[in-house]
């Protein structure tokens, strides 16, 4: 769990090795507000939605498969969607099982995409917080590595 101090950018350097076999380099687009009707302002856009699973959380999902040991339960999240996209993608990648927890409210096409991936998908609830805790519980019975969404360090 994050403890706010120990996340550093030497941590991070130290981590691109290791996942950038497994993640793709995305682009930076220049846009300038003013195309869009706002003040003139050039502001940058990392791409990452051309990253693998959709979005940066691959990043995290990388670094938390490579950084600890996967039990031979594989792992679990819960997810409204591209965390647990992400997860999934990793450990397919990795030959890891994956366990997602979603809420009933999860679009359609990010639990198409967590299916696609090969992962076992369970509704855990109403909301995000009901899944997490189902996740949780999953985790401590089974045995499996849990990767938080947000308040995990290597996320």
């Amino acid at each position: 769990m994050l403890n706010g101090n120990s996340i550093t950018r030497e941590r991070i350097a130290a981590m691109e090795p290791r996942i950038r076999p497994f993640v793709r380099h995305t682009p930076v687009l220049r846009v300038d507000m003013a195309d869009f009707g706002r003040p003139p302002l050039a502001v940058d856009l990392k791409l990452e939605c051309l990253q693998h699973s959709g979005s940066f959380k691959a990043r995290g999902a990388f670094t938390n498969l490579l950084e600890w040991p996967v039990p031979k339960a594989g792992v679990v999240a819960a997810s409204g969607g591209n965390h647990g996209a992400a997860v999934a993608y990793a450990a397919m990648r990795l030959g890891h099982k994956a366990t997602i927890f979603v809420p009933e409210v999860s679009p359609p096409a990010k639990l198409e995409r967590i299916r696609a991936y090969g992962a076992e998908l369970v509704v855990g609830g109403a909301r995000y917080a009901e899944a997490l805790v189902a996740s949780e519980d999953f985790a401590e019975k089974s045995g499996a590595l849990q990767i938080h969404a947000f308040n995990q360090e290597e996320t």
